[in-house]
């Protein structure tokens, strides 16, 4: 009768294991997954930036021969861009610098040659005490000029970014549609525009702003969350194994 009854109560822990261990497993094998997807995009991110400079007319043909998914191949690609900036129409993107302190990035409608449309320069940071233009003068270039850069494809909100200020000219993400309709009020917007931002290298005349800011280096846990599932797996068969041994130890005496 005892042997009957520890049976019974063996049989809803083993259930429970039985549904549980293929989901912690499964999740293991996913993250696996997102290891391998995240190191092919942390080497074609690293081809791409350390490929030599195309022209940006060059770059925008090969995406549209690739559509749907064209922008994608674009993300982190070296292009080269003649043109003009419209310096009177900065913005200004919240980026702390770990080396250089408080500051933001410089993000500047750019009028491209060719083709004729516009788009957006990150010019790089400046810290806060260099925000106003008049300070760094010989940086707001004037004419047609060349830049160098990577492009960055427009972003998302994150979960726990605030929002934008435009009116007060605060930026906290990449939102290129917020950012030309607050360079361009009603009207005055450009007939072409090209939905991309362009990371550019090096310094401005004068130092400021510094450009280079592109972060190459994104995050790759994905080796550690598989092997925590695995170890969670792993735990879970050996307190159910300790279970089941205790349940099925011989009662002694209170058997007879």
């Amino acid at each position: 009768m005892l042997t009957a009854l520890r049976e019974k109560r063996l049989l809803v822990p083993t259930i429970m294991v039985a549904l549980a261990l293929p989901v912690l497993m499964g999740l293991g094998m996913w993250q696996l997954e997102r290891l391998r997807w995240k190191e092919g995009l942390l080497a074609a991110i690293a081809e791409r930036a350390s490929a030599p400079a195309v022209p940006i007319d060059q770059a925008l043909a090969q995406a549209a021969g690739h559509m749907p998914g064209g922008w994608s191949e674009l993300e982190y690609k070296h292009v080269s861009l003649s043109g003009r900036y419209l310096n009177d129409k900065e913005m200004f993107l919240y980026s702390p610098d770990p080396r250089l302190g408080a500051g933001v990035h410089v993000y500047t409608p750019f009028v491209l040659t060719s083709p004729q449309a516009t788009l957006i320069v990150n010019r790089g940071f400046v810290p806060d005490s260099l925000k106003d233009p008049a300070l760094r003068s010989e940086g707001q270039i004037q004419g047609e000029t060349e830049v160098d850069g990577l492009i960055r494809l427009p972003a998302q909100r994150g979960r726990f970014v605030p929002d934008n200020e435009p009116k007060a000219n605060i930026w906290f993400w990449r939102d290129f549609e917020g950012m030309i309709d607050a360079a361009f009020p009603a009207g005055s917007r450009p007939t072409e525009v090209i939905p991309l931002f362009i990371d550019a290298e090096g310094a401005a005349p004068g130092g400021w702003p510094k450009g280079g800011v592109t972060e190459l280096r994104l995050p790759n846990r994905h080796l550690e969350y598989a092997l925590t599932w695995f170890g969670l797996a792993a735990a879970l068969l050996a307190i159910f194994a300790v279970y089941v041994a205790g349940r099925l130890r011989p009662a002694g005496g209170r058997d007879a």
